[in-house]
């Protein structure tokens, strides 16, 4: 039954002597015993409790953590900080990291051309008939897993993924020992895990009743946006929300286009059309927020809702940046998204940090704003607090869960160090990250992915993509 997690200097210490006395009192035992004319015996006794006394140590000043098979942890070095363990050979134990939305079903696209679309529905025009006719339960569990691999080797312990046959994404994210907040996706039109409009209410239904109590999964309901859930539809789901207790994950706010159509049908902004479905509330997770005003910013504070940042998709497809600083200010709760790989490319929340942080500043002309210490909040406690899972997620604290990353400072960009949030947010990148630890489980070690066989998965993923180029050449069928 786990139950440690974090190790530091005092409790190795603590370890190493406990061990020691434990040998000795072995040592001595035999010593006093009828045994004491065999000294094989003795000399195995002294043996052991040099190696005990020795491992006590070596697991804290050896550059690792020691780290038992746990989910909670019971100690901290720097309670409150968010570098909590400093180790002495230039590797550094953060609290780790947690994103935003990011459907993880499809990351094939990650690498391949960008396509640049004139005509704003892009959605339409592209993404949901690539989806209607690629999109099966054997493309979203193997390009979930890819995906959950890759944000492993980032150093992402937490993400939030809203995407068709999401049970399979749950299976790919218990595969890989990942923590997933996960909604089934719901539209008003055929999607690829059912055949009629809006039949993803039912899928998750279901979904949320069978995946209840996970430890590693979260499940919820993801109404796919404002523009493509009528308003009856949402209030439904709105009450189904509140039924299950269960987080309800959006696009909100991501387009002009919908920004106008709801103002011109009701008169209201894609905040307040959700506030006036009943969906706006601490349940709620709404991805973007690019068009928010003033009195948006209030609502979404005063409800409780999460926002998720997924800046640099936002930024490469020219839509805008959100106004996070004044929701920051306003006490909006906002962590950091990539958004998926069809829109950002990859699943890297360490590559987003610099973008974060120098994107405001030129936003606001100001180059306080965004300091890199507030960046790497919305990494980790920013992430938590969206999802509302602060009491147990984003910092190294005593009674929260073992989520921790080592983060190798040894690069060539990461020397010299002056200051380790700095460096985090504008030298490092994914590669610094050594070793990912998920509910106490080490899942990566010295890059290695210890759950699921990383290169199995990647020619899995050559075959499906092959697969797709060959359909692509072909021509869709109408």
């Amino acid at each position: 039954d786990p139950a440690v997690r974090v190790i530091t200097p005092m409790t190795g210490a603590a370890i190493g002597l406990g061990a020691l006395a434990l040998g000795w009192l072995i040592y001595d035992g035999l010593n006093r015993s009828p045994l004491a004319n065999r000294p094989p015996l003795l000399a195995a006794a002294a043996f052991l409790t040099v190696v005990a006394f020795a491992y006590g140590f070596q697991q804290v000043f050896s550059g690792r953590a020691a780290m038992l098979h746990t989910g909670a942890v019971i100690a901290t070095w720097m309670t409150g900080n968010v570098f909590l363990v400093i180790i002495p050979n230039q590797k550094k134990v953060i609290a780790s990291l947690l994103k935003g939305e990011a459907p993880a079903g499809i990351p094939f696209t990650e690498t391949t051309k960008t396509i640049t679309v004139v005509n704003p529905d892009r959605l339409k025009r592209f993404i949901f008939p690539l989806e209607k006719h690629f999109v099966d339960r054997e493309v979203v569990h193997w390009g979930a897993l890819h995906g959950i691999i890759e944000m492993i080797e980032g150093g992402v312990t937490t993400f939030t993924d809203m995407y068709y046959f999401e049970e399979e994404v749950a299976r790919a994210a218990r595969l890989a020992g990942m923590r997933g907040v996960l909604g089934q996706t719901i539209v008003n039109f055929p999607a690829p895990d059912t055949p009629e409009p809006y039949g993803g209410i039912a899928l998750a239904r279901r979904f949320i009743t069978t995946h209840r109590g996970d430890p590693l999964i979260t499940p919820a309901l993801a109404p796919h946006a404002p523009y493509t859930v009528e308003p009856e539809r949402l209030r439904e789901i709105a009450k189904l929300a509140e039924e299950l207790d269960a987080p309800v994950l959006m696009h909100v706010a991501e387009m002009t286009d919908e920004v106008a159509a709801l103002r011109r049908d009701h008169n209201l902004t894609p905040v307040g059309h959700l506030a006036a479905a009943g969906l706006l509330n601490r349940r709620l997770v709404a991805a973007h927020c690019i068009f928010v005003d003033d009195a948006d910013i209030a609502l979404l504070a005063s409800s409780g809702a999460g926002v998720a940042h997924a800046l640099v998709a936002n930024i490469k497809s020219a839509k805008g940046v959100a106004p996070v600083t004044r929701m920051m200010a306003a006490g909006v709760r906002v962590g950091l998204a990539t958004d998926g790989p069809m829109s950002g490319n990859t699943l890297d929340v360490i590559g987003q940090l610099g973008y974060v942080a120098k994107v405001h500043k030129l936003d606001r002309r100001d180059r306080n704003v965004m300091p890199a210490v507030d960046v790497v909040a919305l990494a980790t406690r920013g992430g938590a607090r969206a999802l509302h899972l602060e009491d147990r997620l984003g910092s190294l604290e005593a009674g929260k869960v073992a989520d921790v990353i080592i983060v190798d400072t040894d690069s060539t960009a990461m020397v010299p160090l002056h200051d380790p949030y700095s460096a985090l947010v504008y030298a490092a990148s994914p590669r610094d990250v050594r070793t990912t630890v998920i509910h106490g489980r080490v899942v990566m070690e010295d890059r290695r992915i210890l759950t699921v066989d990383a290169a199995a998965v990647r020619t899995r993923m050559r075959t499906l993509t092959d697969r797709i180029n060959a359909a692509l050449a072909k021509g869709l069928p109408p």
